[in-house]
């Protein structure tokens, strides 16, 4: 009997929905904060969450916070979830890992973004737009930062494992 060979799996990336999961303007010291000469400084956080829901279905959540002082004082704190169901089928585990922490928070950056302009303008604050950002440098980034706390536990390892070695002389 002959083997049966499995025909490679066709790969699929399907967007199947992106919503706004959570989010959240506060401007503890309005309306004297409006009163004052603008000096903003502003911070931004991001991080991305990944959920597997089923087989081949993931939710990918892209976490924003943005935090704007002037002059010491909070002006404004906006944070968005932006997030996605995303169908993912026929990748391997590395490429798998590069759509899910690069690929599918790209997509989801632009609703983010939109959804935090609208919210500081609804704030009564000067018009704010974040600059594009390179998922991909960043989870480059991630990785040599991964491989360099491997590279550093190793030679820890190395070191113990020499220090634990007593040499006998005769």
């Amino acid at each position: 009997m002959a083997e049966e060979q499995s025909a490679p799996v066709e790969q699929q990336f399907i967007i199947e929905r992106i919503y706004l999961k959570d989010a959240s303007f506060e401007s503890p010291n309005s309306p004297t904060i409006f009163t004052e000469e603008w000096n903003p400084d502003t911070n931004l956080q991001l991080n991305t969450e990944v959920t597997p829901i089923s087989d081949n279905h993931y939710e990918v959540v892209l976490l924003i916070t943005v935090t704007v002082k002037s002059d010491d004082k909070t002006a404004f704190l906006v944070e968005v979830a932006q997030a996605g169901v995303f169908q993912i089928i026929g990748y391997d585990v590395n490429q798998l890992n590069h759509l899910l922490a690069s690929y599918c928070p790209s997509n989801l950056y632009p609703y983010a973004r939109e959804a935090i302009a609208s919210l500081i303008s609804k704030g009564s604050f000067p018009e704010m737009h974040l600059s594009p950002i390179n998922f991909d440098a960043l989870y480059a980034q991630r990785l040599q930062e991964e491989e360099a706390q491997r590279e550093i536990a190793k030679n820890e390892q190395t070191k113990d494992k020499d220090a634990g070695q007593d040499t006998v002389l005769s």
